[in-house]
Parts: C-alpha cells; structure tokens; sequence
C-alpha cells in the first residue's frame, strides 16, 4: 500500500493508522460510514457462537469491541469524529496518537492466516489465577508479560514468594 503524502504550507503530511473509539456495538456501522465516506477503515472481526430463541447462530463480532482503525491524515480527524457513532480518537492529552507504523499491516496479515478472539487484556501488577497444570489454584500478580508470562506468586503464611514462567492460557483474571 503506498503511503498518502500532502504537502501542505511546506509541512509533509503523511497517512498514519488511528484507533476511533466508538458507541458501544456502534463498531460495524462506524466502519460503513467511514469507508462510504472513502475512508480507509479496518474492523477486525471473529466469528462467535450465540444462543437466541433456543439455537444457536453464528456471528460475527468485533475483535476490539468499541474501536475501529482509521488510515487518514491527521487533519481529518474532525471528518472522522463528525460521523455518528465515533466518540474520539484514542490519543494522549487531547490529541489523537498515531498507531506505531506497520501495528495493522502485521496485525491483518496474522488475522489473514490465524484465528483470533478477544482476550482480557495483562499487565504487570493484574492478580491472576493458574486454572491448569501443577499450580492449579495458585494466584499471584504478572510480573512482566514477553513471550511466556511471569507470575510472582506469594505465600503469605511463610512469607515468601515465588517466580513461575506460565503460558497464558494457564492463567484467568482473579475476581
């Protein structure tokens, strides 16, 4: 995909991926609008199971529920947030933060061979609990998340702790 460059009053412009945060289960109409309105949007979907009247049907939902991923120029934010249905654009102090260069490409070309769904999202200090294997049970807060997660798990009656190296499958959020 070429990239779109504008030069304006001497400053470059270039297109740059942003996430649009939207009305809850707005997603789909957000992403129809914005692309009637030729803008290049990206709406990550999974396929889910649902029971309504006693069946079971398929569906399709959005993999970031509440986003939609917009390719624009920075300028026409007001554009984008002039559609109904788009709350804001996600970004730091008042301004939309472009998403890092190449986040969506790698993010489409995985979903194009592999399945996704959503998952909750980890960080280091979240508690959680080992729901399988040898610490079944055990709970204890991430340390860092690369690759395997690390979890330190405590004893409190012997005061004392442990680092374990765990898929993150073995492991839910702690209520």
């Amino acid at each position: 995909m070429t990239d779109l460059v504008v030069v304006r009053n001497g400053d470059t412009l270039s297109a740059h991926w942003y996430a649009a945060y939207t009305l809850p289960r707005h997603e789909k109409a957000v992403a129809g609008r914005l692309h009637k309105d030729e803008m290049e949007v990206y709406l990550p979907l999974y396929c889910a199971e649902r029971r309504w009247n006693l069946r079971k049907v398929k569906v399709e939902l959005p993999l970031f529920p509440g986003y939609v991923f917009v390719r624009m120029l920075i300028t026409d934010r007001v554009r984008v947030l002039a559609h109904h249905g788009v709350i804001r654009l996600v970004g730091f102090d008042g301004k939309a933060a472009a998403l890092p260069d190449g986040e969506i490409e790698a993010l489409q070309s995985t979903l194009a061979t592999h399945r996704a769904e959503p998952y909750p999202y980890l960080t280091a200090g979240k508690k959680i609990r080992i729901r399988s294997g040898p610490f079944t049970g055990l709970e204890g807060r991430i340390v860092r998340r690369k690759g395997k997660m690390r979890l330190v798990a405590s004893i409190d009656l012997i005061q004392r702790s442990i680092l374990l190296e765990l898929d993150a499958a073995e492991a839910h959020l702690a209520s």
